[in-house]
């Protein structure tokens, strides 16, 4: 596995993805076979819309279960408190100017199971959080983004609360 595979991730990440990963293999698979079982009791299956719903329902579940153990055998446990502090990097919390909008944003860089854009807390693997990781303080970034290309000054690195 290259460094490239590896997703990282905090302690608590992490045990966020496993649960909910268990909560589907185990609740949730459950119900939608049942659900499949139920449908296919109901007769003609080339007609049946239940069966058909179901079918695709668990083909869904599938593949987030699938998705969820990928990256939970990708992790890398991360210990914020010992990543550098004058540099972006996992679990920092970063200040930064918009250049082209001239407002301040702040973002902390986390990993999967933690993210939640409205409240400033991006992916790492983000092109944002790509952007930012390994800048300092006072450095200059343009970074592409699928609206077009923003500009951030950093302005303040500090460790996120995560």
């Amino acid at each position: 596995m290259t460094d490239d595979d590896r997703i990282p991730m905090t302690r608590e990440g992490y045990d966020k993805l496993k649960a909910e990963l268990e909560r589907l293999r185990g609740v949730e698979m459950l119900e939608i076979t049942k659900r499949v079982a139920t449908a296919r009791e109901m007769g003609d299956l080339s007609e049946n819309a239940e069966y058909h719903a179901a079918r695709e329902d668990q083909g869904m579940l599938q593949a987030r279960v699938n998705d969820l153990s990928d990256r939970l055998s990708r992790a890398v446990i991360i210990d914020p408190s010992k990543m550098p502090k004058d540099t972006v990097a996992f679990g920092s919390k970063v200040r930064v100017m918009d250049l082209d909008v001239d407002e301040e944003e702040t973002y902390e860089i986390v990993g999967p199971g933690q993210e939640n854009p409205d409240k400033g807390r991006i992916l790492s693997t983000s092109p944002i959080g790509q952007g930012l990781l390994g800048k300092k303080k006072g450095e200059t970034v343009s970074i592409p983004v699928p609206r077009g290309t923003i500009r951030f000054k950093v302005l303040e690195i500090s460790a996120a609360a995560i």
